[in-house]
């Protein structure tokens, strides 16, 4: 069964010993002697089997895992892990989600920095905690969440005597760069896990009386990570942003299915910059050979999935067409016979609450998907069916609209998993089971709110459909709220929370012998300016009309005059709006660009 919601749990994994001089971390397993040494003065890192050499007079914390360590301004850190919560087992194996983060200093004073330098070491700190308290970290300490389980049942006994560090597929190691101290000494493997970050919900289900396992297991690739706006389309390797894994499992009397799904930005060059408008126009880049980067993508993709589906579910119309077009054209560029392109303008066909015409999209790819199968092994750990080829989904975000899709493409394998390991009855449809379809719905929305929340900021739009199977009045007004969130944190917080995932990941590493950082640049004179004469122009007319002159055309002057000087700099300001909104500072402007 799986774990109760909202119950953390307190069992330490480790104790964290902390002196004057050295950390001391020593595993909570029972027969383990091992301690992890780490000089706050060297910061070397050294193993011992003595319990005893960890001083009585050593500070005691109960931790639950070391998310590793990374150098700031102060100096080195050590990032722990505090509490965790049990998601549920995963093949016998207990899942954790990471509910609470620890970032403790290897110096034991700041008085060393300048006033400056302090100001910065607290602004990095901020942007640790922003990326540590986003929802959605997830690590196990004998299981390796990092791959498929078709990846895993398609590997060497070399791989498997490999420790987690080691064998984990590095585009969901999201504290990859924090471990890079360990992962130079194998020895040290045992103290630290592969943490991944996205969503993963486990559910003991019940069907025509069988009880089975079903999990989703959605992985957030940590390469070209990001916001919203600041990170679209892919880099010079062909890493796409906002690239997305989702595995859905199911496990019934010792047989186990997996089915696999990815989204991911539209794979060439292009951006969407904030510039203060709802919705900024995107521009495809002039100036760099998609071609290279597009194929690169592609060929990774094939190695790592087999024969790719591109579901692109951008508008045909609008801002968005030239992107579907220049999309549709680097596909049939490339002329490879494993990538089929398939277009379908999501908002056009469901426009008018017509939300069952996303069947003729399931339908349209309905023999692919069963060419393509899904991984399937049996009670004796026979392989009796592999995954040939995967769905990979966009919209412009690879969010709303996105998850909607992947979840009727989920059912769909579902419901053939579940006719063959024996739950479902020959006629029998998912959609008929009550109680199983509640929980499915409700789980895909989870994901799709998951997903939303760590790219665009907010939940998802759409998750009434998910959760209903239908569009409501209520799930509108809350899509029109969630809407305007984005718009704000997309203009107004993004730079930090961009600046904050770049540091995390390694993208920019702090000098502590650089005495300035890009924290300080000055702002444009317009940045302060211009808002206080609209805000003074506009304060002015409100107050002209309230408190009327001795004539109407006196006051009507005055109004005209502030209305006109309010107006207009509100046009400046939008026709300088890359100016006014908040910028990421520590990455290279060409990574954004």
């Amino acid at each position: 069964m799986s774990w109760p919601a909202n119950s953390p749990d307190l069992n330490p994994i480790e104790n964290l010993h902390t002196t004057s001089e050295k950390f001391y971390i020593e595993a909570c397993d029972h027969g383990s002697t091992d301690v992890l040494t780490i000089d706050r003065v060297s910061m070397e890192m050294t193993l011992t089997g003595k319990h005893r050499d960890i001083p009585p007079s050593a500070v005691t914390q109960p931790i639950c895992g070391v998310m590793g360590t990374i150098r700031l301004v102060a100096g080195m850190y050590l990032v722990v892990i505090t509490k965790k919560k049990k998601v549920g087992d995963l093949l016998g194996h207990a899942v954790w989600k990471a509910l609470d983060f620890d970032v403790i200093s290897y110096k034991k004073t700041v008085l060393h920095l300048t006033d400056n330098q302090m100001q910065d070491n607290k602004a990095f700190l901020s942007m640790m905690n922003s990326v540590l308290h986003t929802d959605g970290f997830y690590f196990a300490t004998d299981y390796d969440l990092t791959h498929t389980l078709q990846r895993l049942a398609n590997t060497s006994p070399e791989f498997q005597e490999m420790s987690l560090l080691e064998r984990a597929d590095q585009r969901f190691v999201w504290n990859g760069h924090l471990l890079r101290e360990f992962i130079a000494q194998p020895e040290l493997h045992k103290f630290v896990y592969p943490v991944v970050h996205g969503f993963i919900t486990m559910k003991s289900c019940c069907i025509n009386g069988k009880v089975f396992e079903w999990n989703i297991i959605s992985r957030r690739s940590c390469f070209r990570a990001g916001v919203r706006y600041y990170v679209r389309g892919i880099d010079s390797e062909g890493h796409a942003a906002n690239f997305v894994e989702t595995e859905q499992i199911v496990q019934y009397n010792g047989s186990k299915a997996s089915f696999v799904q990815t989204r991911g930005s539209i794979p060439f060059y292009w951006s969407q910059r904030p510039n203060l408008k709802y919705k900024p126009k995107p521009q495809i880049s002039k100036t760099i050979n998609h071609m290279d980067g597009f194929q690169r993508h592609f060929d990774s993709q094939i190695i790592l999935y087999g024969r790719q589906v591109i579901l692109n579910l951008i508008n045909q119309k609008g801002s968005e067409k030239p992107l579907e077009l220049a999309f549709d054209k680097m596909v049939t560029s490339l002329g490879n016979s494993m990538i089929k392109y398939v277009a379908f303008d999501f908002h056009k066909e469901c426009s008018r609450m017509r939300w069952h015409r996303l069947q003729i999209l399931v339908d349209m790819v309905a023999e692919m998907q069963d060419e393509f199968g899904y991984f399937l092994v049996d009670v004796d750990g026979k392989v009796l069916l592999q995954q040939e080829g995967t769905f990979r989904s966009n919209c412009m975000d690879c969010l709303d609209r996105t998850n909607v899709i992947q979840s009727l493409l989920a059912r769909r394998s579902l419901q053939s998993q579940l006719q063959r390991m024996g739950v479902l009855h020959m006629g029998q449809q998912i959609e008929d089971q009550a109680d199983f379809e509640k929980i499915y719905k409700n789980a895909w929305a989870d994901n799709a709110n998951a997903c939303a929340k760590q790219y665009a900021g907010t939940g998802a739009l759409k998750t009434d459909f998910t959760r209903t199977g239908k569009r409501t009045q209520w799930g509108l007004l809350m899509d029109g709220w969630n809407s305007m969130i984005r718009y704000y944190k997309n203009n107004f917080s993004d730079g930090f929370r961009q600046d904050s995932i770049d540091l995390f990941l390694g993208n920019y590493a702090v000098d502590e012998a650089d005495l300035t950082t890009p924290l300080r640049e000055p702002k444009d004179w317009k940045f302060l300016t211009l808002p206080i004469i609209m805000v003074v122009a506009f304060s002015m007319c409100i107050i002209c009309l309230l408190m009327a002159g001795d004539t109407w055309t006196e006051t009507l002057a005055y109004v005209l005059f502030w209305g006109t000087a309010s107006v207009v700099t509100a046009g400046v300001i939008l026709f300088n709006g890359r100016d006014f909104v908040d910028a990421p500072k520590l990455v290279q402007k060409e990574k954004l660009d």
